[in-house]
């Protein structure tokens, strides 16, 4: 089921059927670098990951599959996120490498953050990254997020970006 649309990309939920594309995604520990994530360990492990995925069903919104238009290539997922314990919604992406440095994780995240802001009526989006990851921090910048603080989260520090409803 498409999600969204923009000029390249279109996003849909992601299923079961994903597993060997999101295997292959974090397997790739360039990928990984900035997550704090480790890999899974088969295609099974994400099948089992991705049937679990409760998001769409607890919250109308997640993490969606990012598929490429003109070839319908997985290029990896975008998407919002809640977290109840800080009560915050976050966009995130996470894209194939042989997909970077191509404006996909700015197009489709700021696609997802119009969405959260009409659809879902979110009031603040925040986007979260690791100091050292200059790429996703000019995707946020790129987005129309600003500066927020530096926060420390399991241990790890993380740049937060923020935005509000227009």
């Amino acid at each position: 089921m498409k999600i969204l649309e923009t000029p390249r990309l279109y996003l849909r939920e992601m299923t079961p059927e994903d597993a060997e594309a999101a295997y292959i995604l974090n397997l790739d520990p360039e990928v990984l670098r900035y997550t704090g994530d480790d890999p899974f360990q088969s295609v099974e492990e994400a099948k089992t990951f991705l049937e679990n995925y409760a998001s769409y069903r607890t919250y109308g919104f997640g993490r969606w599959g990012m598929i490429l238009k003109e070839t319908g290539e997985y290029l990896g997922w975008c998407g919002l996120k809640y977290t109840p314990e800080l009560d915050e919604f976050d966009i995130g992406y996470r894209l194939m490498k042989k997909f970077w440095g191509k404006g996909y994780a700015s197009e489709a995240a700021e696609a997802c953050m119009k969405l959260g802001f009409e659809q879902f009526d979110m009031k603040t989006i925040v986007g979260r990254a690791m100091p050292t990851n200059l790429a996703s921090v000019r995707v946020l910048e790129k987005i129309g997020l600003t500066y927020l603080e530096n926060r420390f989260t399991d241990g790890t520090e993380e740049v937060i970006y923020i935005k509000h409803k227009p």
